[in-house]
């Protein structure tokens, strides 16, 4: 698909993949008035970041319906004959909200990746290994959520599968499918929180068990299905359907269906877990309205009857109503998936499965974060039970009421869920305590980088820029994923709004909720700016880890709407305000600002780097030289304004609260600030010795970020050369969390509480990344890392091991020894050329660089496919 210039503006800016239809909402700019930049001055582009996609002939179909209940499961079944199994059959498949496939019985997959509703991309799908000659049956349990939650924003109802068998025949839906509501879920059932759908109550005394297999006789209950008024190549929120709660339909023009574009999550069973508590509950009210309305006082404890531990995996304890029993089982880490039990029980026994990410055992229930609890109702016998959603835990305890006799608990364990990765990271030091680190930030991007970038799996499962944006760096340079971070830049974008600001959470509810409730002063939660900002930087960031300016087709026309509207906030003083903004809100960080008004000078230096550093060169990249010009004097007027109000000439710093030092009795610092001056040589004269000293000790006026954007503080210590603080800070401050010590993963605050709504994993990825830049020092110069800086600085640490991947292969750095005798190993691929740097009285026996980068240092150049062995006495 090729677009005019005229073509792809209109498509990226106004319409469809813009997804605005509307004209620009303008505000006022500031007494300066800067030059305006030119929103149709782009490139010829030609690349969709996932191709389009029409699913002819097969026909949206849905359950015969005019309104559909929210949180309702369908099951839609299709049996077909085959005389020869086909060589291939494989194709695509779609449904708003979730569906699992079935074929002959056997799972296939879950799906789709969380989208926005105008833009779903169809998961591919291959039954091939699964088929058989004879009858065959296909099936998908279907659920809508129909009330938006963390992964989904909003949409309609609908289903979509579309198989060709080798080149000659296929399946796909229509009305010859038949299906059938599964009101073994109590359809419209109530919404467990506000970033959660679906509170999943399921009772197997209704699932219809054999439907997935063939020589199933359907009954009354299955219907025809109905076939929606929609195109194979347009998503469910552009049909006629009557989505009864919000009456919304989106325009067809402004939507399309994509193709999948990162690979499909890979799942695999995970059971190494033991029982570590077992008690008794006695009940003087009605259960259900405790794990409804969380009321006090219905239970107390009392004693286990008839409890035995098989020692097989299986437990076994006596149900006499009022009382219930209560096991509770722990992981040996933190861990995403779908849970599972088996249950050998009476019928109409009920068994309220609820996860925790932290506890701490007691005779208590642990219904105590967000509701997370599953209700089961078991039929007669041998239950096989698992979720339907995916949750985030490494707690699991069984609440057993309901009917009196014995049960039988056994087969406990997760199906976990992570991304389809071909490659996982590989870093090693020779500081056990640095490695735990390491190894909890690993484990915390298996959690929270699946199908979407999201800042935690267990609150809200949203993506995010901002501090969750970090995680392309690590995605790129440690697992060699630059497909997850493409979706990420691409499908975040599709939230741009019509005044030109991002959701900032997107796709996901929770900022369309925000909305209404920020126009009438509910919230303080409108979309976050600095954000926006934020992206910007992933946008950039992208693009230099991959070359590929083509990915960023459809994102570039909403960064420049996103400038347009940055310039549009500037006041008198000709900075970004941060305070009365009106719908948009700037967030900064949670911990680091004791006023708000404390953030504009941080928000200010972030807002001119972005500018500098990361829009105008990707202006330049794309062949818009104009807008980059206009970009770069902005963001340059925006740094002399910053310097002008914060910069403190006799401290050599800038201070967040230096126009108001005398009313408020002192200064005001913070990490984020001198970081960004830092990073980015923002400091007047690049006089920055002043900052990085108190990054390296923080005075008690200094506000410290909290970690997911304590990435800043690091990335500026390594760039300063201060390794050995980078790694007493990851040894004496990370390595602390509780979450490190007992779920292998990185919490959101630096102190977290058990059995709360503290997040145990959540996105924070600086430590990696410090590995990776700060101590290995390996950064690109060039885009698509076809030329990189090595400088290393491995301070302490006897040992520093890892792979770096680039487009064109590995990177292998080997740094062993003690200071004044190392040996120094790095490998090149083949397509990337180092810059090595070293203090410059080594002696290193390679080829100089002609070029001056750093103070002190002497540059060497190592070879595209090249090896170099070197012993160093002053590294």
């Amino acid at each position: 698909m090729t677009y005019s210039r005229r073509e792809f503006v209109k498509n990226s800016v106004f319409g469809s993949a813009g997804l605005v239809s509307s004209p620009l909402l303008k505000a006022g700019s500031g007494p300066e008035k800067p030059k305006k930049i030119k929103l149709d001055n782009t490139a010829d582009l030609h690349q969709l970041y996932s191709p389009l996609l029409d699913l002819s002939p097969a026909k949206w179909i849905w359950y015969p319906s005019e309104r559909t209940l929210q949180n309702s499961v369908f099951l839609f079944r299709k049996s077909f004959r085959l005389e020869s199994i086909p060589s291939s059959a494989k194709g695509w498949i779609l449904a708003d909200s979730r569906y699992k496939l079935y074929v002959n019985g056997k799972y296939a997959q879950f799906g789709p990746a969380p989208f926005d509703p105008r833009q779903p991309e169809a998961d591919p799908v291959d039954i091939t290994p699964f088929l058989q000659r004879g009858e065959n049956v296909i099936g998908a349990e279907v659920l809508y959520y129909g009330i938006g939650e963390g992964t989904w924003p909003i949409g309609k109802p609908g289903f979509i599968l579309n198989i060709e068998f080798d080149e000659h025949s296929g399946l796909m839906t229509d009305d010859s499918w038949t299906v059938r509501l599964a009101d073994s879920w109590k359809p419209g059932q109530y919404k467990r929180w506000y970033l959660r759908a679906f509170q999943e109550e399921f009772d197997a005394r209704k699932y219809p068990y054999g439907w997935k297999l063939s020589g199933y006789e359907t009954d009354q209950h299955w219907l025809p299905s109905m076939v929606l008024d929609l195109p194979a190549d347009k998503p469910p929120i552009s049909s006629p359907y009557d989505e009864y709660q919000q009456e919304i339909r989106a325009n067809p023009d402004d939507c399309n269906i994509r193709e999948r574009s990162i690979p499909l999550m890979n799942e695999f069973d995970v059971n190494d877990v033991q029982l570590t508590d077992r008690f008794g509950v006695e009940w003087n009210g009605d259960p259900a309205r405790y794990f409804e309305f969380v009321t006090p006082g219905l239970y107390q404890p009392t004693a286990l009857d008839g409890f035995r531990d098989h020692w097989n995996g299986s437990y076994s304890v006596n149900i006499n109503p009022p009382k219930a029993a209560v096991l509770t089982f722990e992981f040996e880490e933190q861990i995403v998936g779908f849970p599972y039990f088996t249950i050998e029980a009476p019928e109409g026994t009920i068994v309220e499965m609820m996860i925790q990410e932290g506890h701490i055992p007691g005779n208590f229930l642990m219904n105590n974060r967000l509701h997370s609890w599953t209700r089961f109702i078991c039929r007669e016998g041998k239950n096989e039970l698992m979720t339907f959603d995916y949750e985030s835990l490494r707690w699991i305890q069984f609440h057993i009421h309901g009917k009196p006799g014995r049960v039988t608990i056994s087969n406990i364990g997760v199906r976990r869920r992570m991304s389809g990765w071909e490659s996982l990271p590989f870093v090693k030091t020779s500081d056990k305590i640095v490695n735990a680190v390491l190894s909890a930030t690993i484990n915390t991007l298996y959690n929270s980088a699946q199908d979407l970038m999201v800042d935690c799996m267990g609150r809200e499962r949203q993506q995010y820029s901002g501090d969750v944006g970090h995680q392309l760096h690590a995605l790129c340079s440690a697992f060699g994923d630059r497909r997850l971070p493409n979706r990420y830049v691409n499908t975040y974008s599709q939230g741009i709004t019509l005044d030109g600001f991002f959701m900032d959470s997107w796709p996901a509810y929770d900022r369309l909720a925000r909305i209404p409730q920020r126009q009438m002063g509910l919230t303080m939660w409108g979309p976050i700016i600095d954000h926006g900002v934020g992206f910007v930087f992933d946008s950039y960031y992208t693009y230099l880890y991959s070359g590929d300016i083509e990915l960023l087709h459809e994102v570039y026309p909403r960064l420049l709407r996103f400038f347009d509207y940055l310039i549009s906030l500037r006041g008198d003083e000709n900075l970004l305000p941060v305070e009365d903004l009106g719908m948009t809100w700037v967030w900064m960080d949670s911990d680091c600002y004791i006023r708000q008004h404390h953030k504009q000078c941080s928000f200010n230096l972030y807002t001119a780097a972005m500018m500098m550093h990361a829009l105008a060169p990707l202006a330049r990249a794309i062949g818009d030289n104009e807008n980059a010009v206009i970009i770069e004097e902005t963001g340059k007027s925006i740094l002399k304004r910053t310097t002008e109000k914060f910069w403190d000439e006799r401290r050599q710093l800038f201070v967040d609260n230096l126009p108001w030092e005398a009313e408020e009795g002192g200064i005001r610092l913070s990490d984020r600030t001198l970081s960004m001056a830092v990073i980015h040589d923002l400091c007047p004269g690049n006089r920055s010795e002043s900052s990085i000293k108190l990054l390296e000790n923080p005075p008690d006026n200094m506000g410290l970020s909290f970690p997911a954007n304590a990435i800043w503080r690091l990335w500026a210590l390594g760039k300063a050369g201060r390794s050995n603080t980078i790694i007493h800070e990851i040894a004496n401050r990370w390595y602390r969390m509780d979450s490190v010590q007992q779920n292998n993963t990185l919490q959101e605050h630096w102190s977290v509480q058990p059995d709360t709504r503290g997040q145990w994993s959540h996105c924070a990825i600086g430590p990696l990344f410090a590995a990776y830049q700060g101590l290995a020092g390996i950064e690109p110069l060039e885009p698509g890392l076809k030329k990189v800086q090595i400088r290393p600085k491995p301070g302490e640490l006897e040992e520093l091991n890892l792979n770096y991947h680039t487009p064109s292969g590995v990177i292998t750095f080997s740094c062993k020894g003690k200071p004044g005798a190392r040996e120094l190993v790095i490998n090149m691929p083949v397509g990337c050329e180092a810059i090595l740097l070293l203090d410059s009285r080594e002696e290193a026996g390679l080829k100089r660089y002609s070029e001056s980068l750093e103070d002190n240092y002497s540059a060497y150049v190592i070879p595209a496919g090249d090896t170099a062995k070197l012993r160093l006495k002053f590294t």
